[in-house]
C-alpha cells in the first residue's frame, strides 16, 4: 500500500510538474512571438508586408530597413543620447537611493517614523500632470535636458527594497566596525555597498530599463529636438504613420518602407536592452528575492 501511494504521490508530482513547464513555455512563447514578428517584418521585403504576408518568418530577405535606419543621423543622435541619459540617470538614482535608503535604518535616527510616512505617503499620493508642469515651469527645468534628469532621479519603491535589502545586514557588522572607529560612510563604502552587489544590479537594471523605455516626460516637456530620447522619436514616428505611402515628419517615404521601418526601429530600441539583462540576471533573482522578505 506504501509503495503504491507513493508511485501515485510521484506520478502527481511529475504531473504537477509538466503542467508548470508547459504553462512557463506558454507565457514565454506569448513573450515571444511579437518580438519575433517585429523581427521577420524588420528583415522582410516591402512587397510582402504591403500583402501581409509576414507572420513570424521573413520573406524577401534584406537589411533595407535597417540601412535606412543607421543613415538617418536623427536616429543616430537619439540613440546616443538616451544612451548617456540612461547611464546618468541609473548612477545618479543609485546613489540617491542608497543615500536615502542608508540612514532610515539606524534606530537612532530622530524623526524616522516620520520621515518613512512621508516618503511611503509619495507613492500613492502625487499632486497631477498640470501641477508638475507647473513646478517644472516654475523651477525653469521646461525644455531643459535637466528635466529628464532631475525628477526621476529616486524611486520610493526602488528605495524601500533597498532599505529593507540594508536590514538584513547583520548589525554586528556595522557595530565592529564602529568600534575600530570606522565613520558612517566608511561602513557605507566598506560593508554596507559590498555586501550589496544583487539589489544594486537589480535596481541598476529597474532604472535603466525604466530609463531607456521613457518618453512621457519628454513629451511633456521637452521642445528641443535635439533632446528628444529614442522612445519619443519612436512614438513620433508610430503616431504619424498611418499609411505605407505617406512621409512621416522623420522624413522617411518609400513604397511599404514604413511598416519595415517600424518593425526596425522598434528592435533597435529594444535589443540594446535585452542584451543587459543576461548579465544581471543572477544577480536580478537573488536581489528581488532578498531584498522583498527581509524587513
Amino acid at each position: 500500500m506504501e509503495e503504491s501511494s507513493r508511485e501515485i504521490h510521484s506520478l502527481k508530482t511529475k504531473i504537477g510538474d509538466w503542467v508548470i513547464v508547459f504553462i512557463c513555455v506558454l507565457i514565454a512563447l506569448i513573450c515571444l512571438l511579437p518580438m519575433i514578428n517585429l523581427l521577420a517584418k524588420s528583415l522582410s521585403g516591402t512587397d510582402y508586408l504591403i500583402k501581409h504576408e509576414v507572420y513570424l518568418i521573413p520573406k524577401g530577405f534584406n537589411f533595407d530597413a535597417y540601412t535606412t535606419v543607421l543613415k538617418d543621423i536623427k536616429y543616430i543622435k537619439a540613440f546616443g543620447w538616451t544612451a548617456f541619459l540612461t547611464l546618468i540617470c541609473t548612477f545618479l538614482s543609485l546613489a540617491m537611493s542608497t543615500l536615502c535608503a542608508y540612514p532610515l535604518i539606524f534606530p537612532a535616527l530622530k524623526g524616522r517614523r516620520v520621515i518613512n510616512a512621508f516618503i511611503t505617503i509619495t507613492m500613492f499620493f502625487n499632486a497631477g500632470t498640470i501641477p508638475n508642469y507647473l513646478l517644472m515651469q516654475k523651477l525653469g527645468l521646461l525644455d531643459n535636458p535637466l528635466v529628464l534628469i532631475v525628477p526621476g532621479c529616486l524611486s520610493v519603491y526602488n528605495m524601500i527594497i533597498l532599505r529593507s535589502f540594508f536590514y538584513g545586514i547583520p548589525e554586528s557588522l556595522r557595530e565592529s566596525a564602529e568600534i575600530d572607529g570606522a565613520s558612517y560612510f566608511t561602513v557605507l563604502l566598506k560593508i554596507y555597498l559590498p555586501l550589496s552587489k544583487p539589489v544594486l544590479a537589480t535596481l541598476a537594471l529597474f532604472y535603466a530599463v525604466g530609463r531607456w523605455n521613457g518618453y512621457s516626460d519628454a513629451l511633456m516637456y521637452m521642445k528641443n529636438k535635439d533632446f528628444y530620447p529614442l522612445q519619443l522619436l519612436l512614438y513620433n514616428i508610430l503616431n504619424n504613420i498611418n499609411q505605407v505611402e505617406v512621409q512621416t515628419q522623420e522624413g522617411w517615404s518609400a513604397p511599404g518602407l514604413q511598416e519595415s521601418l517600424k518593425a526596425a526601429i522598434v528592435m533597435f530600441s529594444t535589443i540594446p536592452i535585452l542584451c543587459i539583462y543576461p548579465f544581471l540576471q543572477k544577480y536580478f533573482i537573488q536581489g528581488v528575492t532578498l531584498g522583498a522578505v527581509k524587513e
